[in-house]
């Protein structure tokens, strides 16, 4: 079944939803595993999921370099065709192999990597209510910013709906953070994402 849904702007929302080139007003839909009106960028950083249950969504924040915005290293990141050489940030990140559903920029821009169906690699070693590796039951999705700087109020728009697209098309029973499945390791999305302004959104 097809999940359709339209955003439209307002007129204190100049957050263009630039899907593939699309503007604010674009229609999405799930379709098969996939955010039809995404771009897609397929990854080879996934696996089949062992598990059909799909009901968690991790949030999970990032930029590359720390900081810097914009740049082309999170798409070569999950593409596996980053050059770790390029920046000094990057030396940890050589032979990593990682990989997230979506990406939320801070225009607004989405970007596809792993079909909602497949298992991304996003969470890594994690667990949540006592249920190990969330990779196997959860869809991850980045959001382009730092535990520090504050998320675009575009990025809080486009993310509301696409969970909500998601809550309508799988069992989704919570919006987590990395922070929450691996607290030992991970601090993202961070202190600068709004929980309650993003919920309210929901």
């Amino acid at each position: 079944m097809d999940h359709l849904y339209e955003v439209y702007s307002g007129s204190d929302t100049l957050c263009a939803l630039l899907l593939h080139s699309a503007k604010l007003g674009v229609v999405l839909r799930i379709e098969n595993g996939m955010l039809v009106g995404a771009a897609q960028v397929p990854s080879e950083n996934k696996d089949s999921r062992p598990v059909e249950e799909i009901s968690l969504i991790v949030l999970h924040g990032i930029s590359l370099p720390d900081g810097e915005f914009g740049g082309p290293y999170i798409k070569q990141l999950f593409c596996n065709s980053l050059d770790c050489k390029q920046h000094p940030d990057f030396s940890s990140l050589d032979g990593l192999k990682v990989s997230s559903h979506l990406v939320i920029y801070r225009e607004g821009e989405v970007e596809q990597y792993v079909s909602f169906l497949d298992r991304a690699w996003h969470a890594g070693k994690s667990s949540y209510h006592g249920q190990a590796n969330c990779n196997d039951f959860s869809i991850g999705i980045e959001l382009e910013g730092t535990d520090h700087v504050p998320y675009t109020s575009c990025q809080y728009k486009v993310l509301a709906h696409i969970c909500r697209l998601l809550q309508q098309a799988y069992s989704i029973c919570n919006i987590v953070g990395h922070s929450d499945v691996a607290p030992e390791r991970k601090t993202d999305p961070g202190d600068s994402f709004l929980w309650p302004h993003f919920r309210a959104l929901i």
